[in-house]
């Protein structure tokens, strides 16, 4: 109930942000699958251990549901040291008995009356008749032979197999359960348990709650046993260093080695997860920005992290000037720019985002707007650090010492940052303009990249610099015949819906 309940307030805040200005892309998704996996896929071969208790009483199966029909043996709440041997229990299945030669018409035929569940095996040898085989049927539908329908009746005396059903004694082990089966069972009855983790290559990223932590090494353990891959479970302890911008995390379970690959939107990425920033669920905000730009464009990365943004864009052949602070990111932002084949797209540094717009970027314009109207290129400054990137806003005021002319395409920004108001497009823009002391009415798009927790949006604002922020020496007052500077191509819908209004 308590997981229903987020996922309707979530879904509530994604409906206010229709509000927002939207870019081309404007995609509100409400759960993201890059990164994440249900726990309720089972993987492996499945152990079955037949008993010899076979009857043929027909007696009414009461429906129990799905929950309480494959649930492990209660024995095991409370447990916090896996033991797989606990998990054994034996459950009452309907079976027909069938002739081995009728054995694969039956089951063409009678497919949707046999038992659905993944991992289960449908036929099992008949340790009392070894000329037939039990073929196993849904308990949710079948109990006895009155449970057929007409046309299930028709094909059973087509085959000249007897409706009779009985009950087998199949005993399920830990390889037959679901890792949220196994978890709801061990942990507090009535507690939530958590159900998703982020994959980063053979690593498991998990976010445990405070009751869950007593039971960390298990649940890490049960996560490596049913996801083939993952080698590494890890738990975020703190949240995300300030300066350097990655998780504080600790090892559940597996082997302690954080130096993982990841492709992401066919580029490969190789990195230390414990002391970089990477987050799977932005493969489609990256994917978008990078859709936004065109062969020969320039674009400043301010806060790269490892280069899912700046690689993609130098693949694209779009000239890149990329920048971390954090030495480690730094480092791997090297690495998979060799990797990818792109080091000569692709000018890395490893300073402060500050220091980065007031040299580098300040360079790079001063030396190339006056060239780019001619050649139709675009400027992009991409701003990816929620928590602070509006605050590296007012490095752009004044920026640039004389305009070079009304044709000079003027760069666009794309910053992010994270919102817990009702309104999170308003209160992100009302924020921007504040550091930019200026109005971006009508030339700014808002996009919704994902609800991060409860009451708590990422947001994108994109928008382009005005020329009377960039520049210390812009003439307000223009000609009324001189053409208005060239919009970015990521804003034309967005001023075009604006003045359709």
């Amino acid at each position: 109930m308590l997981q229903l309940w987020c996922l309707y307030e979530s879904f509530v805040k994604l409906l206010k942000a229709q509000s927002c200005r939207r870019t081309r892309s404007n995609t509100f998704p409400i759960l993201e699958a890059e990164g994440t996996h249900n726990f309720c896929k089972l993987f492996g071969h499945f152990m079955f251990f037949h008993r010899d208790k076979f009857t043929t009483v027909p007696e009414v199966m009461e429906d129990k549901g799905d929950y309480e029909l494959y649930s492990p043996n209660p024995q095991v709440r409370g447990m916090t040291t896996l033991d797989r041997t606990a998990f054994r229990k034996t459950i009452s299945v309907p079976v027909l008995q069938v002739k081995n030669e009728k054995v694969n018409k039956l089951v063409k035929s009678l497919n949707h009356r046999m038992i659905q569940r993944s991992g289960l095996r449908r036929m099992l040898e008949d340790l009392s008749d070894k000329g037939k085989k039990l073929v196993l049927l849904d308990p949710h539908q079948i109990s006895t032979e009155n449970s057929f329908d007409e046309s299930d009746h028709t094909v059973l005396k087509q085959l000249e197999i007897s409706p009779h059903v009985s009950k087998y004694d199949l005993e399920l082990t830990y390889e037959n359960f679901k890792t949220e089966e196994i978890l709801q069972a061990v942990l507090p009855e009535g507690q939530c348990v958590t159900s998703a983790f982020s994959r980063v290559g053979h690593i498991a990223h998990m976010n445990l709650k405070d009751h869950q932590l007593p039971y960390k090494a298990l649940i890490g353990q049960v996560i490596i046993d049913k996801n083939p891959g993952i080698k590494s479970v890890v738990n975020k302890t703190k949240i995300i260093d300030s300066t350097y911008r990655y998780f504080k995390m600790e090892v559940l379970a597996g082997v302690d080695d954080m130096t993982t690959k990841v492709k992401e939107n066919n580029v490969s990425y190789e990195f230390d997860f414990s002391k970089v920033y990477w987050n799977p669920r932005l493969s489609t905000e990256h994917e978008r920005i990078v859709g936004l730009l065109k062969p020969g464009d320039i674009l400043f990365d301010v806060f790269a992290g490892v280069g899912p943004f700046a690689i993609p864009a130098a693949k694209k052949n779009c000239t890149v000037f990329a920048n971390d602070l954090n030495p480690e990111s730094y480092k791997w932002l090297l690495h998979n720019c060799k990797l990818n084949k792109v080091d000569k797209n692709i000018q890395v540094f490893n300073m402060d985002g500050r220091d980065f717009l007031l040299g580098t970027v300040k360079e790079v314009l001063t030396k190339h707007l006056a060239h780019l109207s001619e050649k139709e290129k675009a400027l992009h400054i991409v701003m990816n650090l929620p928590a602070l990137a509006v605050e590296f806003l007012d490095t752009l005021k004044q920026l640039l010492t004389e305009a070079p002319g009304s044709s000079a395409i003027l760069p666009t920004v794309h910053c992010y940052s994270f919102s817990k108001d009702d309104d999170p497009a308003a209160d992100v823009r009302r924020r921007v303009e504040a550091f930019l002391e200026t109005s971006l009415e009508g030339c700014c798009s808002v996009h919704l990249v994902r609800n991060v927790a409860p009451h708590k949006e990422m947001m994108c604002l994109s928008f382009q610099v005005p020329a009377n922020v960039l520049y210390k020496n812009y003439a307000n007052q223009e000609q009324a015949d001189e053409p208005l500077p060239k919009r970015p191509r990521v804003l034309e819908d967005s001023c075009a819906e604006k003045n359709r209004n």
